[in-house]
């Protein structure tokens, strides 16, 4: 018979489940032209409403990476594995697991997105350092890949082009929450990358799109879930993002704050565990052997982890001397300045959104999806949860580009650190995890305590 998209929106709409070769022709249909823009928001919004079977999830994901080209890697004589995140604000994780899982020998073509509300993008920090493409074409992106062990750069065009058309419509039509299509929208990217494993870091608190322990849960079950279900080894750790997860937020701070981690100059506590956590769970599903969390661990202790990056950033097009040179390569905002505590006490909460929202003010993220970053900008030195303070004690120190923007920004990080006389709440770093072989059972509480950064 004839496919009509109106009664595939109509079904889903009365609640019944879809079959596989509905979801794949629909999704076909929205490739090709033959499904409108307006049916596809119909569509959404009656997932919102409706949800998906896990059945239903995994043939929404499987055609939408079908939408496209699907890499092949069986040519490398390795292991190929990715990580990704939910988002958060001052998450730098991907800069550091990627040099690392290389220096272990898994390589790692990992495809990231750009800033998305308050949350910082992978591909936006890449582009602070100048010179560095995140957008190769495909010879170069598989050189870098066998050569360095590991390539961060953005979607390309033909891979999963169907997510880029369904996420741009759920964007405006207030569908972007809808776990079944966050799922796909993440893991039909991911399929497309030709993995073998993936590692998932589903963020939870107040600077996640999640917020509570309970929706976090169950968008990790559901992404793991699919994931194998579609033949990608994964597994997921559910993390803490009641603050921000380095001491620096904005893009080229947190590209030294990453350096620095590498070097060993400087390591954030909570960084370095959720980060080498994450680095042992992705090697130990690619079958790893040994002890995965000491061979991160001397990875990065060795110096091997940088080596894999620098060598990354400059087949991408960066500075061969950039780790040697970064404060010359990395140009600083005109105005620096600490922001002090207004009064004495602990710091018992922190509104991380607010955070980031305080770095998309400063121009480090983006308003409309046209703005131009602001690459210099956002905040450093930030203190953690749990810190005692006196009056006037540094809070953070702020990188701005004029003095508008700067007391707009400041007046943002105050209102979002809450100073009581008595420590609030600890949370667990990392509160949970989804193993593969039983994506229903979350196990493992409170491996870490959210402390405040050295």
């Amino acid at each position: 018979m004839t496919f009509l998209p109106q009664e595939t929106i109509a079904r889903k709409r009365d609640g019944i489940a879809l079959a596989g070769d509905e979801i794949t022709t629909f999704i076909g249909g929205l490739t090709s032209g033959t499904v409108s823009h307006a049916q596809a928001a119909a569509f959404a919004m009656a997932v919102y409403f409706r949800d998906m079977t896990t059945p239903e999830r995994v043939a929404l994901t499987l055609a939408m990476r079908d939408s496209g080209t699907v890499l092949d890697w069986s040519d490398l004589d390795g292991p190929v594995a990715d990580k990704h995140s939910t988002g958060g604000v001052g998450d730098n994780v991907s800069l550091m697991l990627a040099p690392i899982l290389a220096a272990c020998g898994v390589y790692v073509p990992m495809i990231s997105g750009r800033g998305l509300g308050h949350t910082g993008g992978t591909l936006d920090k890449f582009d602070a350092i100048p010179g560095y493409t995140t957008s190769p074409d495909n010879d170069l992106f598989r050189k870098v890949v066998r050569e360095a062990g590991c390539a961060i750069i953005g979607q390309t065009a033909d891979l999963a082009p169907a997510d880029k058309v369904l996420y741009s419509i759920r964007d405006v039509t207030g569908t972007v929450e809808s776990i079944p299509l966050i799922t796909a929208s993440i893991l039909s990217k991911k399929l497309a990358a030709g993995l073998g494993a993936l590692i998932l870091d589903v963020k939870t608190g107040s600077g996640a799109f999640m917020p509570t322990l309970e929706k976090s849960r169950a968008l990790a079950d559901s992404l793991v879930s699919v994931a194998n279900g579609a033949g990608l080894k994964t597994a997921a750790l559910i993390t803490d993002m009641n603050e921000p997860l380095a001491s620096a937020a904005g893009n080229a701070l947190e590209v030294r704050n990453a350096v620095d981690f590498l070097t060993g100059a400087h390591q954030d506590s909570r960084l370095r565990e959720v980060t080498l956590a994450l680095s042992a769970a992705a090697l130990e599903l690619t079958g790893f052997a040994g002890d995965a969390r000491a061979a991160v661990e001397t990875a990065l202790t060795s110096g091997r982890a940088l080596e894999h990056f620098s060598k990354m950033v400059s087949l991408l097009g960066g500075p061969t001397d950039f780790v040697a040179r970064m404060d010359t390569h990395l140009s600083p905002a005109p105005i620096v300045r600490d922001i002090l505590a207004p009064h004495a006490g602990f710091i018992s909460a922190i509104d991380t959104r607010g955070v980031g929202m305080g770095v998309v003010a400063l121009g480090g993220g983006r308003r409309l999806p046209t703005d131009k970053i602001d690459f210099a900008v956002g905040f450093d030195q930030m203190l953690g949860l749990g810190r005692k303070v006196s009056v006037q004690d540094r809070l953070c120190r702020i990188h701005a580009r004029d003095e508008a923007a700067a007391t707009d920004a400041t007046a943002r990080l105050l209102a979002a650190y809450q100073i009581t006389d008595a420590a609030g709440p600890t949370h667990p770093l990392i509160a949970g995890q989804v193993p593969p072989s039983a994506p229903s059972a979350l196990r493992g509480e409170g491996r870490g305590e959210g402390k405040s950064n050295p």
